[in-house]
């Protein structure tokens, strides 16, 4: 059990690198990623003056509510959401089908610069989730043993809830 909480943790780290690139190539306020119901995995940048509980399960509920709106015009989903304010923006892009990025940016930066490495950055991001998402499913690939069911996968989930506490 330990390696695989080693390779979760090798994961996360990737993953954080990922966000802090993505952070530095757009000049952006904050980058958090956050699942589809609504809980923060991680984040980059500053985050001080952001309510990041609330702002993970808004941002959750946006994206469903959106997804909805899709259905009604004739699409499957929107990939990405974009909010415009006075002083800050939001560009959100789905990963997968369980996982959000969220890029919280001012003028320093432009929306276009954030859609091109959002863009590279979520396709990094599908390949190493659904590397992840194999090794808690314990498929083909995952390099998981035999026999390991929804137990392991559960305590898997556990170990990574707890990686990024």
């Amino acid at each position: 059990m330990s390696e695989n909480v080693n390779v979760f943790e090798d994961d996360f780290w990737t993953i954080s690198e990922k966000l802090n690139e993505l952070l530095k190539n757009t000049n952006a306020l904050s980058v958090l990623l956050i699942d589809k119901a609504g809980q923060l995995i991680t984040t980059a940048g500053d985050i001080s003056q952001l309510d990041t509980t609330s702002f993970a399960s808004l941002s959750a509920a946006d994206f469903a509510a959106t997804s909805q709106l899709a259905m009604l015009v004739g699409e499957k989903e929107f990939a990405t959401l974009f909010h415009q304010g006075e002083k800050q923006n939001i560009y959100v892009a789905s990963i997968e089908a369980r996982v959000m990025l969220a890029v919280v940016f001012d003028q320093r930066t432009t929306l276009g610069l954030v859609r091109v490495r959002v863009k590279q950055t979520v396709a990094e991001l599908i390949k190493l989730f659904q590397a992840i998402f194999s090794k808690l499913e314990g498929g083909p690939g995952s390099g998981g043993q035999p026999g390991l069911g929804s137990d392991f996968a559960s305590e898997a989930e556990s170990e990574l809830d707890n990686l990024f506490k």
